[in-house]
This record gives structure tokens, C-alpha cells and sequence, in this order.
């Protein structure tokens, strides 16, 4: 099969590629299947059988002609169509280079002259190719990571009608992202990773860390609007080898929209209305020429959030106030091509979100909900710009060494008003925290050899953090803490193959900071082995660590300077098993224990590295296509967090609160060509203790959400979701509940 004769390459539907030769009869090409001729769409690994290969939702026909004696070999790969490009439109033009030649063919012409196929997903290769980035500081897949890797990309956050980050990491397993301030759209996030707090998970964005030294450590993943977001990754097991501080529990990398691909331009644009006031606005352009690429957004979000509610922990219903929000956030990226080889990009999000501050509902008898105040009048704002600039550089004469600088300023802005007091002993006050973070990031990836790569570099990053309080009778400004911390660091990640069926890799890195003993060294070990051609078992052990706050090394009278960094040592280990060609089990145990972690000290009324949890658990999940265009997934997580050591030694062998709840997702999900999809997420949360006795717990919760889009043109598609069905009431923390049922619905335009 050399040489192909003259016939005609057939797209038909949106399952098959087929040769018509001039006999009549039907053969899948071969070309497509050696790799010649790349499908659209889905990250597929193609192999050489004549077996169904699948393509994206588009309905795509076509008559192509191969002039005579064109040499297969000779095909170029297609680039890969920017997944948010119109699914009619993707393969409308499309064109094939030969030795001899090129052609082009409209493929669009004929799209309604066949009968469309189903949906036939290979599962195992959509999930272990995903391409990722966290597990290895450079680009690489699913199914090359020692560390279990967790991914919702554009086109799911979009099909789950996600809003924010916060809610895009509901339905994946390994994390718990509700938060504890209330269930409604802003409520601020939580991100619990195996017994790790928020502020022991690192947020990166675009491999960068973002997480506030400030006061708490963390960020807000609330903040971020998901119409900036291109994919998610959820890295648990800790990330201090190549990321630095923050990472103990885990790593939540947010890669950010990109430009197209392809020369052309894209403008897609969005309105959605639904329950409490919510509505939603959305701009977004993309577009390439030789030059160049970009990608320009905004969004703009509001919702009132005045929903009904009843408490499970006191006799109250009511109806939420003051917790109204609003969002306007700006996402820009930009890609300047210096020549082939040599490229610099420029990244920027303005994040701001206005909203009220309602407090929860006072709870009698609840040692953590006891004293709860509900406020009419408490906002708070915050504003974060985002810039990064990168240069990137192919060294050598082939693609397997690059060099990457980076430099980067994040600057937070937070303001809590309280005009009116919430007791006869408060005062009204304003509490102003003003952050702003500035560094660089410079490494090299180097495959040497076909079966080894190496990535190093160093990392800078200087934060610079103020909190001062205003009280608004006196207009007397206290300051809390005005003060910098400066880290840097060296780190190396080496991995080899050192069989087709055996890889390990082996990283280190070496912090410095400007603590008293700031120094800290992790280390990571992974490896993999293919145990047979559809069972692969994996392992990891990682040292990991977090830096103390500002607010924690400098509020006086409340801080100790003499803080040591908290310190984590993170061992899992899991397989992955193929089910036939439809399905895929994922499983993981994993152990983690956090040492040194700073607790507040009763006896000296300072934070001290007094705490110490050993965490156990085990994170799995099944993904599964059951018949053509229907899929189906479940996740499973058992988090069991011990206090070992911490301010009250009567706590010592209790659950750490909060972050040792249990969760079980199962989804349904029914998807055609013609882009009709419809899908049921069913959610479970166990009970879970809200203080460090296990003297008081809240109830589990069991919720149904329903989500649908229905195509109405080419270029218009119709976006609808009630979440939480049943209306199930339930409480996030004593006091604060969560929202029962609610709606969206929206159209979504893309030209």
C-alpha cells in the first residue's frame, strides 16, 4: 500500500474515515491510522489497526481526491483544530501537502449527504493523553506521570456550566473546594487536598505560584471566572520539587486561555440568566496571523444570591442577604513569533469581585457557631492583576532542548468594610491588605537522550505585604504588619525510561528565604511499571513544605518570628487498569504526613510549630463509555486526617475538621454528533466535624445537578443547568448553608 491509487477519502459523520477505491470497496485509511492524516479534536492515540477512529462532535463529509501514484509518507500532519472553533466550521477548508504537490477541499459542502455516525470515544487514550503540565514543569501527558494527575478541560467546564474555578473542581476526585463561608456564587473557596489546608496548596497559574503570603496563605479561587480558563490540573501528593513553598497537600495548576493555533480569527460571545439575579456576560476574541497569536476576554458577572434556606443545625429558615456579588475580570494573551525557533509571550488577568459579607446565623449550644453575627451592611473587594512575560527558545537544531525566562508582578489589593459593629464592643472599622509580589523563573528542559530528560532552573520570587486597620469613628489607622520575605531556589527533575515496561525519575530542590531557619531541601522519587500492556502501577514519595505568613512571623503581639517552615512528607501508591477499549480504574492510596505545622499556642497566645496530622485515604475512579455517545464516570474519596500533636493534647487522635469529609461523584453523561449533550451529576458529601474534639459535626449531603446544551445553528448553541434538583438544605459551616435548588440558562455564540 505504498502508493495510492486514485480514489476518494471519505469523512463521514463523526466516527469514520474511509477510502472509497474505485472497486467500491470500503477501508479505513490506513494513512489516518500510521499517523499521516491526524484526526481533529480529541487527544486519540492512533494506532495501525483498521479499527473505528474517533473524531470531535462535528458532522463532517467530504470528498477529497488523491492525484495518481501519491506516495502515502508523503502526507503531512494537519495541525490540530483549536478546540473552540465552530464545530461545523472546523474542517470547512481544509489542505493536504504531497511530495508532488498540494491540494485543497471544501469540506463543508457535503456535510448533510451522509447519515451521521455515533460517538465513539477511545476513553483510556482521552484520559492518559491529556496533555499536562504540572506533574513535570514542561509539557507532557497524563500516562507519563509517576503522580496521579487530575484534568477538566474547556470543553467539560463549559458542558458543566462551571462558573468560577471554585465550582469547575466540584465533580474531580482528590479535592474538596467548597469553602466555609456559604455555598453561594463569591463565597470565598476552600481547597482541601489530603489533609492539607488551603494555604498547604499551592495555586499556580500557567506553572506560576500565586498563593498570598499575607495573612492566610491561600488563594481564592472564586476569584478567577472560568471564561480565562483553558484547563485545570489537580497535582495531589505535594509539588515543592518543582514549585516551592505551599505545595504539602497538593498543587492546583490553572492554564489560561490560548490563542488559536492556526491563522484566522475566532469572537465568541455569551449571556446567561438564572436563579437569584444571576447574570452573565461574556466577550472573548481569539485570533493568529504570521506574526502572532492573541486571545483578548472579559466577563462581567453579578448575582444577588438572596436565596431561601433552612438550617440543619437550629430551627431557622430564611432568606439570604447581603451576599450579592459582582465580577469584572479581563484575560489577555498574547504570542510574538521572533522566527521559528524563538517566541515571547505576555500574559495578564484582572480579577475584581465586589460583594457583600452576610455573616451566618448565631447557633446555640455550637462551640463554632455560638458566635456568628449576620450582617446587613459588611462588603468586602478585592482586585488582583496577574502579569507574567515569557520568552521561550527551541536550543539546538531539533525540538528536544528549550529554554524558558519568565518574569512576573502580582499585585493584590483587599478591603474589608464593617461600617456598622456587629456587638456593643466592636468598633466600625476598614481592614486594608495591600500585596504585591514580584519574581522570575528561568529553566531548561533537555530530553539528551531518547529514553532520559532533565528539566533545572531557578526560581525568584520577593512578596512585599501590608494590613493596616481603619477605624472609621477615630479615622485612626493601626498598622498590623508592613514587611517583605524573599525567596529563591535551584531545583532538577531527571527521568528515564529505562525499559519499555520500567521509568523512574529523582528531583531535588533547595529553598532559601529570609527566615531565621528558612532553608529547606525536598526531594521527590517516582516510578512506573507497566506490569502488563493494560495494567500500570505507580509510586511516588515527596518532601514538601510551606513558608509561614507575614501575618504570622510579624502581627504583634500575636506572631513569632522564629518560625520554622512547615514540612510534609507525601507517599502514595495506585495503578491504572484498562477496562477492554471503553474503560479506564484509577486508584490510589496515599499517606501524608505534615509536620511543624504552625498552630495557635493557647499558652503564649502565638502561633508555634506545634502541629503535626497523619493523613491516610485513598482517591479512585472509573470512566467508562457504555454504549456509542454515552459515558458514564464515578470517583470515590476516603480522606482519614489524625491530629498527632497539636495545642490541646486532648485533640491528639481526633479527625482534623473539615478536611477528612468524604466524597463520591457519579456522572451520566449523552452526547451526539450534532453537539446535543445532556448529562446527571450526582454528589455526595459524608458528615464531617467542625471542631478539633469531634464534639460537633454537620450532616452529609446528597446532590442531583442536571445540565443540557442543545445546538441551535452552526454558530449558536442553547446552555442550560438546574443544580441541586432535589433542593436538598444543608450547612457548609455551623450557621452558613449552602443554596438549594437553582438554574442557569444562556446562549453561547462563536463566529
Amino acid at each position: 500500500m505504498r502508493n495510492i491509487d486514485p480514489s476518494i477519502i471519505r469523512l463521514v459523520g463523526a466516527q469514520w474515515i474511509k477510502v472509497l477505491s474505485p472497486g467500491g470497496g470500503a477501508l479505513l485509511l490506513w494513512a489516518a491510522a500510521c499517523g499521516w492524516l491526524p484526526l481533529p479534536g480529541r487527544a486519540e492515540s492512533l494506532t495501525t489497526q483498521l479499527a473505528p477512529l474517533p473524531l470531535t462532535e462535528a458532522d463532517i463529509a467530504s470528498d477529497l481526491t488523491l492525484s495518481p501514484g501519491a506516495d502515502a509518507a508523503a502526507l503531512q500532519p494537519l495541525a490540530l483544530p483549536e478546540p473552540e472553533q465552530p464545530q461545523a466550521d472546523r474542517w470547512a477548508h481544509t489542505h493536504i501537502a504531497l511530495d508532488d504537490g498540494s491540494f485543497e477541499a471544501d469540506l463543508g459542502q457535503l456535510q448533510a449527504q451522509e447519515d451521521v455516525e455515533p460517538i465513539r470515544i477511545q476513553v483510556i487514550e482521552r484520559i492518559l493523553d491529556q496533555p499536562v503540565f504540572s506533574p513535570f514543569r514542561r509539557e507532557g501527558t497524563v500516562r507519563e506521570a509517576s503522580q496521579p494527575v487530575y484534568v477538566i478541560n474547556r470543553e467539560q467546564i463549559e458542558a458543566q456550566g462551571a462558573r468560577t474555578v471554585q465550582e469547575a473542581l466540584r465533580y474531580l476526585p482528590g479535592i474538596l473546594s467548597d469553602g466555609t463561608t456559604g455555598g453561594q456564587l463569591g463565597s470565598p473557596s476552600s481547597q482541601f487536598i489530603r489533609g492539607g489546608s488551603s494555604s498547604q496548596t499551592l495555586i499556580l497559574i500557567d506553572g506560576r505560584p500565586i498563593n498570598e503570603i499575607g495573612t492566610f496563605g491561600a488563594f481564592d479561587l472564586s476569584r478567577i471566572t472560568t471564561n480565562a480558563v483553558e484547563q485545570i490540573e489537580v497535582l495531589p501528593g505535594g509539588g515543592s520539587v518543582l514549585y516551592g513553598s505551599n505545595a504539602i497537600g497538593g498543587v492546583i495548576n490553572i492554564i489560561t486561555r490560548r490563542p488559536l493555533t492556526e491563522p484566522g480569527e475566532e469572537f465568541s460571545v455569551s449571556a446567561a440568566v438564572g436563579s437569584f439575579g444571576f447574570n452573565d456576560q461574556t466577550i472573548q476574541l481569539r485570533g493568529a496571523d504570521a506574526g502572532g497569536s492573541w486571545v483578548l476576554g472579559f466577563n462581567r458577572t453579578s448575582a444577588d444570591n438572596n436565596f431561601p434556606f433552612r438550617l440543619t443545625t437550629t430551627d431557622f429558615d430564611g432568606t439570604r442577604a447581603n451576599a450579592d456579588v459582582l465580577y469584572n475580570n479581563v484575560n489577555v494573551g498574547l504570542v510574538g513569533n521572533i522566527n521559528d525557533r524563538n517566541r515571547l509571550r505576555f500574559g495578564l488577568l484582572f480579577l475584581s469581585k465586589d460583594q457583600g459579607a452576610p455573616g451566618g446565623v448565631p447557633v446555640p449550644g455550637s462551640g463554632s457557631g455560638g458566635f456568628n453575627n449576620l450582617s446587613g451592611t459588611d462588603r468586602q473587594y478585592s482586585e488582583n492583576w496577574l502579569i507574567d512575560a515569557t520568552y521561550e527558545a527551541d536550543l539546538g537544531q531539533g525540538d528536544d532542548s528549550q529554554l524558558t525566562a519568565r518574569i512576573f508582578a502580582d499585585l493584590l489589593d483587599f478591603t474589608f468594610n464593617s461600617p456598622v459593629p456587629n456587638n456593643p464592643f466592636a468598633s466600625p472599622i476598614r481592614d486594608e491588605v495591600s500585596q504585591s509580589s514580584i519574581g522570575a523563573q528561568v529553566q531548561h528542559a533537555w530530553q539528551f537522550a531518547p529514553n532520559q530528560n532533565i528539566t533545572y532552573g531557578a526560581d525568584y520570587r520577593t512578596v512585599q505585604a501590608d494590613n493596616n486597620t481603619v477605624n472609621l469613628l477615630t479615622n485612626l489607622t493601626t498598622e498590623n504588619y508592613s514587611d517583605r520575605i524573599n525567596q529563591g531556589s535551584l531545583f532538577a527533575r531527571y527521568q528515564a525510561a529505562f525499559t519499555d515496561r520500567f521509568s523512574a525519575n529523582l528531583g531535588v530542590r533547595q529553598d532559601f528565604n529570609d527566615l531565621a531557619d528558612g532553608a529547606f531541601t525536598s526531594f521527590s522519587l517516582g516510578t512506573q511499571v507497566a506490569i502488563t500492556e493494560s495494567t500500570n502501577f505507580r509510586a511516588n514519595l515527596a518532601r514538601n513544605f510551606r513558608v509561614p505568613t507575614l501575618g504570622d512571623l510579624f502581627f504583634a503581639p500575636f506572631n513569632n518570628p522564629d518560625l520554622r517552615p512547615e514540612s510534609g512528607l507525601s507517599f502514595d501508591v495506585g495503578f491504572d487498569q484498562q477496562l477492554g477499549d471503553r474503560g479506564l480504574w484509577r486508584f490510589t492510596f496515599f499517606r501524608n504526613d505534615i509536620r511543624d505545622a504552625i498552630s495557635f499556642d493557647l499558652a503564649t497566645f502565638t502561633p508555634q510549630n506545634i502541629g503535626q496530622v497523619k493523613a491516610i485515604g485513598i482517591e479512585t475512579e472509573v470512566s467508562v463509555q457504555v454504549v456509542n455517545n454515552l459515558f458514564a464516570f464515578a470517583n470515590y474519596t476516603w480522606n482519614q486526617p489524625t491530629i498527632q500533636a497539636g495545642p490541646n493534647p486532648a485533640d491528639n487522635g481526633n479527625l482534623l475538621p473539615f478536611t477528612h469529609a468524604d466524597s463520591f461523584n457519579l456522572g451520566l453523561a449523552y452526547e451526539t454528533p450534532q453537539g446535543i449533550y445532556g448529562a446527571l451529576f450526582l454528589r455526595h458529601i459524608s458528615d464531617f466535624f467542625v471542631d478539633r474534639r469531634n464534639s460537633e459535626s454537620l450532616a452529609g449531603r446528597t446532590t442531583l445537578d442536571a445540565k443540557l446544551r442543545l445546538p441551535l445553528t452552526q454558530t449558536l448553541a442553547l446552555n442550560a443547568s438546574v443544580d441541586n434538583l432535589f433542593d436538598t438544605q444543608f450547612e457548609l459551616f455551623p450557621g452558613f448553608p449552602g443554596v438549594g435548588r437553582s438554574f442557569q440558562v444562556g446562549i453561547r455564540g462563536q463566529f
